[in-house]
C-alpha cells in the first residue's frame, strides 16, 4: 500500500522536498500505526533537510525517500502486541524520543539522555505524511478537547522549554528571565511557560511585530536586539542587577551578551547553537558573580504528559502562527528559515 508524502531523496534547499507517494508503513511488533491529523514543523526539520549527517546515511544506507516530522497528533488505525491502554480510533501525541530502554539513564527515567535514543522524523519516518508508525510505548492519549494542531505543537519546543526552564533552571515566581528570540518555537514556548510560572519576563526579537506578540503573551519588557547590546538594556532595566535566568539557544552570536545579562546566582541554560557551537566566557566574572551554566536536551516522557495535562486543561495553549496543508512544506520551512514566523507553523495532511 502507498500512502502521500513530503519526502527528499537527497539533502538541499527547499526543493528537494517532494510530494509524493510512498510506501505506507509495516508495523513490527509493539509499533502502532497512525493516521496524522497535524504535524508541527521544527528547526530540527531543516537541519535534517540541508546537512545532518545523519539524514545522509539513512538516505544512502536505505536508498528511500526520508519523511521528516517529529511533532505528531493523529488517531490510532492498527496496533501491533498487546497494548490494553491502547484502542483503534484513540486520539494520541507521539512522544519524539525513542530511547533504548535498557541503559541506566533510562532506567532512571532520564530518557533524554540516552546516548542511543532515536527520534522521529529524523533517524526514523516522521509525520510529513498521511500515516506513521510509532512505539506504542510513545502514545499519549489526549481528550477530544484538545485540538490536533495544539497537541502537536508540544513535543519539541514546548518539552524543551519546559525542560530547561522548570527541570534544569528551575525557574520561580518573582525570579526575572531573559528570553532570547521569542518569537521562535522555543522562545515563545519559553515565554508562555515563564508566564505560567509566575516570572518577570524580559524578551528579546528582531522586529517590532513580533515584540508586540510577545507582550500579547506575557512579556513585561522587550528589546529589539537589532541596533543594540541586549545586555546594557536588561542591565539599565533592572538598575544593574541583571536577570535570574536567561534562555539562551542562539549561541555564539549571542552568548557574551547572555551571560553578561545574568545576576549574581544568575542561571543560563542553553538548548542550542543555531549562530555557531563556540561561545567564549570570561571565567573571573563567572565565578566572582557564581554563575550557573546549563546546557538541556528535549526532555522525558513524564514532563510531556504534564505539558498535555495543562493543554488540555486550558492552562497552557500554545502559540500557532500558521497551519498549511501537508504539500505546502516546503512554504513552511521558508518560514522558519526568514523568521517570519512567531509559535508554531503546522502541517495538515
Amino acid at each position: 500500500m502507498t500512502m502521500k508524502a513530503i519526502a527528499f531523496t537527497e539533502q538541499g534547499e527547499v526543493d528537494v522536498l517532494k510530494y509524493q507517494e510512498v510506501e505506507q508503513p509495516t508495523l513490527a511488533t509493539d509499533e502502532i500505526l497512525v493516521k496524522v491529523q497535524s504535524c508541527a514543523v521544527n528547526y530540527l526539520d531543516i537541519h535534517a533537510r540541508r546537512n545532518r549527517p545523519e539524514i545522509k546515511q539513512k538516505l544512502e544506507e536505505t536508498g528511500k525517500p526520508h519523511i521528516l516530522g517529529s511533532d505528531i497528533a493523529g488517531e490510532i488505525i492498527d496496533i501491533s502486541g498487546t497494548h490494553p491502554q491502547l484502542t483503534i480510533g484513540d486520539r494520541v501525541l507521539l512522544a519524539p524520543c525513542i530511547p533504548c530502554g535498557v541503559c541506566p539513564d533510562c532506567n532512571n527515567g532520564y530518557e533524554n539522555l540516552c546516548d542511543t535514543q532515536q527520534l522521529l522524523g529524523f533517524q526514523t519516518d516522521g509525520g510529513y505524511a498521511e500515516f506513521v508508525k510509532a512505539p506504542a510505548k510513545n502514545a499519549i492519549r489526549i481528550v477530544d478537547t484538545l485540538s490536533f494542531v495544539n497537541a502537536s505543537a508540544l513535543p519539541i519546543a514546548y518539552l524543551t522549554a519546559w525542560h530547561m526552564l522548570t527541570t534544569r533552571a528551575q525557574l520561580k515566581a518573582g525570579e526575572d528571565i531573559l528570553i532570547l528570540g521569542a518569537g521562535g518555537s522555543v522562545g515563545s514556548a519559553g515565554l508562555q511557560i515563564a508566564k505560567l510560572v509566575g516570572a518577570r519576563i524580559f524578551a528579546t526579537a528582531s522586529t517590532d511585530k513580533k515584540l508586540s506578540h510577545a507582550k500579547e503573551y506575557g512579556a513585561d519588557f522587550t528589546i529589539n536586539y537589532i541596533n543594540v547590546d541586549f545586555s546594557e538594556v536588561i542591565l539599565e532595566l533592572t538598575n544593574g542587577r541583571g536577570v535570574d535566568v536567561v534562555l539562551e539557544h542562539v549561541g555564539e552570536a549571542t552568548w557574551e551578551q547572555s551571560i553578561s545579562s545574568l545576576a549574581k546566582n544568575g542561571r543560563l541554560v542553553s538548548c542550542g547553537v543555531t549562530t555557531g557551537n563556540i561561545g567564549k566566557i570570561n571565567i573571573r566574572k563567572m565565578y566572582q558573580k557564581q554563575l550557573t551554566l546549563m546546557g538541556s536536551a528535549l526532555g522525558t516522557q513524564t514532563e510531556l504528559r504534564t505539558l498535555v495535562h495543562l493543554a488540555e486543561q486550558n492552562k497552557l495553549i500554545p502559540i500557532i502562527d500558521r497551519i498549511l496543508p501537508l504539500e505546502n512544506a516546503a512554504e513552511a520551512h521558508q518560514q522558519l528559515e526568514s523568521r517570519k514566523n512567531f509559535g508554531k507553523v503546522c502541517l495538515i495532511p
